[in-house]
């Protein structure tokens, strides 16, 4: 007997997570009876705190080839999923439902609201609208399956749930204390799919330089990452950088993590940091000869605030072996060379790259080979249906992991309402 009295739902959706609430409404909009089963407290638990809690709710790249490239090889797979319902699909329906939109740099869109409660809240509300029966602290434990097909999820308490179709939204392994810690890839094992093992994908790295703990919570938002291993540069970068207590974070930095964590199998590797990647240096230092002049008598430490953000001007001097104290007009010429030097190239030596418990998502999952993604439908069980983070695809940061919730969830709900009902 499931829960709630009811013998058989149309449509149980385990994980309530963006692309499970997703999934449910659109199953419950189709007229389908759904359950949806989270073992969190809440709902959305990471959702809430993605974006640092403003929520980056999609990329507004409306070519969809050009969206497509940017899931890799996947993207060959998504075609479908994409061209029935796309980023502009998802704007549309957010903001159809009380929740404008704002594009920033890259096409990173954002609620104008800046909180990430207003897209949960729309998600929660197009449930409520269709009348999904939301189950909380409902942990399941796998399914029982009768041949090709599953018949009931099973909660940890031994609780039956039966329905004619089942949606998988349970995530992968990042952030863990948030609900993901990859239940869902046991089952999916255990039914004969198919799944890599998952690992940190877009992620924090850590450095070895102890000055980075001064200058945390520092936003670089146009820098330049180049990447050096035995003397030789192995790659380039450029972007939003945020400096963190351990290292550094932010899209370049995220986008560029796995190749900083295949490129640590070979060696060390030291990040060259470009605080002013549009100045040459004949540029730099004549910014610094202006600054000097007018400010002659001031202290070096209080004339560079228009120069550098201020938790960086003590750091900055500090590796350019420059006192702070010393007034502009005593800087010495070898001395204005190094801080221009410096700035053009801040040295770091990374350490590695921080956990699972710091990616923002993990790589691994499903095998696309495995899901007809024309319905998100398992190829193995005739009544599984796979989304968001169970399906292994890579993409970079900027909004391409939640328009994948939306859209798989999107289309799954779709497809196990008209097969369950």
């Amino acid at each position: 007997m499931s829960l709630g009295g009811q013998q058989v739902w149309d449509v149980a959706v385990i994980g309530g997570g963006a692309a499970g609430m997703m999934a449910a409404g659109r199953a419950a909009e189709g007229g389908a009876r759904v359950i949806l089963l989270e073992k969190n407290p809440g709902l959305g638990k990471k959702l809430l705190i993605t974006g640092g809690g403003r929520c980056n709710v999609t990329n507004a790249e409306f070519d969809t080839k050009t969206l497509l490239s940017k899931y890799g090889d996947a993207g060959k797979y998504l075609s479908s999923p994409f061209a029935a319902w796309s980023s502009k699909d998802a704007i549309g329906f957010f903001e159809s439902r009380g929740m404008p939109t704002k594009i920033e740099n890259e096409k990173r869109a954002f609620p104008v609201s800046d909180t990430a409660q207003s897209v949960h809240n729309v998600l929660t509300s197009y449930m409520k609208e269709g009348g999904v029966t939301v189950h909380t602290k409902s942990p399941v434990s796998g399914f029982i399956r009768e041949g090709n097909s599953i018949v009931s999820a099973k909660l940890k308490d031994g609780t039956l749930i039966d329905a004619r179709s089942f949606i998988l939204a349970t995530g992968g392994k990042s952030r863990p204390e948030t609900g993901s810690t990859g239940d869902g890839f046991v089952w999916l094992q255990e039914l004969g799919h198919t799944v890599s093992s998952a690992t940190a994908a877009l992620v924090p790295i850590s450095v070895h330089d102890a000055w980075v703990k001064r200058a945390a919570g520092v936003s670089l938002k146009d820098a330049k990452i180049t990447l050096f291993q035995y003397e030789k540069k192995v790659k380039s970068v450029r972007g939003k950088v945020l400096i963190t207590h351990e290292g550094l974070s932010g899209p370049a930095i995220l986008n560029a993590s796995r190749e900083i964590g295949e490129f640590l199998q070979y060696g060390d590797l030291v990040i060259d940091l470009d605080l002013f990647p549009d100045l040459g240096y004949e540029k730099v230092n004549t910014r610094l000869q202006e600054i000097f002049n007018e400010n002659a008598t001031k202290m070096l430490k209080n004339s560079l605030k228009g120069f550098l953000q201020p938790v960086l001007i003590p750091v900055v001097l500090q590796l350019a072996l420059i006192d702070a104290q010393k007034t502009c007009n005593a800087v010495s010429r070898d001395e204005r060379v190094r801080l221009m030097k410096l700035v053009k190239h801040v040295p770091l030596s990374v350490k590695g790259l921080l956990g699972l418990d710091k990616a923002i998502i993990t790589s691994g999952g499903v095998s696309l080979d495995e899901v007809d993604t024309r319905y998100m439908q398992s190829r193995l069980i005739s009544n599984l249906y796979l989304v968001g983070d169970v399906l292994d695809v890579n993409r970079p940061s900027g909004g391409y992991s939640l328009q994948l919730c939306w859209t798989t969830g999107r289309i799954a709900g779709e497809s196990a309402y008209t097969a369950g009902t």
